[in-house]
């Protein structure tokens, strides 16, 4: 299986640069895997297609803002770091560019309030940074942080919040889960009014995100770890909907990761916390998910085949072209597809 199997050419034009007024006047594809056939409509659309029982897995990880800009010491340049993954209280491994300036020992300025100082650098690049400042990292970084916007994005974003789902509750992720951003707090309860069950995982979206398969041969791609909690309620209002025959729809890939690296052969799932480096593409079977809320994805990443996994690679790629004849709009701040 190649890499280029799963590339497809996007009109630029088509990359949202930002957030709808309305989160949840988005588009929705939805793409029936039974028939194959494929529908537009509107994002709030999604509660007729939702049943009583039906389990609702969204992912309650809060973005922080992990984009800071510093200097070396009385150098005039700027160097950008961004926060991936906390190791420790104050370490975090952190992409820096230009990586090149950035060499064991030496000491970032951001401010008068935050220092850091490369400890090691990783096979792949990644920078192990010690950070040292007064006060709380929190603080710290809300004064000094931005929101790590992924590069296709070039416009700045005016409110940090939008770049949060409505849930958001458990900080540190590098990267929003965006599949979320659609809903506001009266879509979900008109969802939950349905007889839905609404059940929320915390998985901190790091490296993978950013993370562009280089490799020719798929299977040799390496995904980077990242932590996941499911705690008791999630898990029983996960199991019991199973139980009574309702479907597990995870909202987002990050959500179905969570899912898929926990749950048992027989589609159950234990209360639990752990790090996942799920690889999921085209020949995975599926155990506990039966129908995926997503955005539309990058070209050639790892989330595009993930897709391609839950559906059919030539169902999904048909289903992006269509999207692009219909002039969606793509990635985090895009619309989104239902996958039943």
């Amino acid at each position: 299986m190649k890499t280029e199997d799963f590339y497809y050419d996007l009109p630029k034009e088509l990359i949202a640069q930002v957030p709808l007024e309305d989160r949840t006047s988005s588009r929705l594809m939805i793409v029936n895997r039974e028939t194959e056939e494929i529908s537009n409509k509107k994002f709030t659309d999604i509660v007729d297609e939702l049943n009583p029982g039906d389990c609702l897995v969204l992912n309650d990880t809060k973005v922080i803002p992990a984009r800071l800009f510093g200097h070396r010491p009385e150098k005039a340049e700027k160097i950008e770091v961004l926060l991936l993954k906390r190791t420790s209280n104050n370490t975090w491994e952190c992409l820096v560019k230009p990586g090149k300036k950035m060499k064991e020992n030496t000491l970032i300025e951001f401010g008068d309030i935050l220092k850091g100082r490369v400890q090691q650098i990783t096979d792949d690049g990644i920078r192990v940074i010690e950070f040292f400042y007064k006060g709380v990292f929190e603080e710290v970084l809300d004064e000094l942080g931005e929101m790590p916007l992924p590069p296709y994005i070039t416009h700045k974003l005016k409110e940090k919040e939008r770049y949060q789902t409505v849930y958001s509750k458990n900080v540190g992720s590098a990267a929003a889960p965006t599949a979320g951003l659609h809903f506001d707090n009266a879509l979900l309860k008109d969802i939950e009014n349905k007889g839905v069950n609404i059940a929320y995982l915390t998985l901190h979206v790091g490296l993978g995100t950013f993370r562009p398969v280089k490799v020719q041969n798929v299977e040799e791609h390496k995904m980077h770890s990242e932590y996941y909690e499911i705690n008791e309620e999630c898990a029983k209002k996960i199991n019991e909907s199973k139980a009574n025959g309702g479907k597990i729809v995870s909202v987002g890939t990050t959500s179905l990761r969570t899912l898929e690296t926990v749950a048992d052969d027989s589609g159950y799932v234990k209360a639990q916390s752990g790090w996942t480096d799920i690889f999921i593409y085209p020949g995975y079977k599926f155990k506990i998910v039966d129908e995926l809320i997503t955005n539309f994805h990058l070209p050639e990443s790892t989330l595009l085949m993930l897709i391609c996994a839950f559906a059919n690679k030539d169902l999904i790629m048909r289903a992006y072209q269509v999207a692009i004849e219909e002039k969606y709009r793509f990635f985090s701040f895009g619309d989104a597809m239902f996958i039943k």
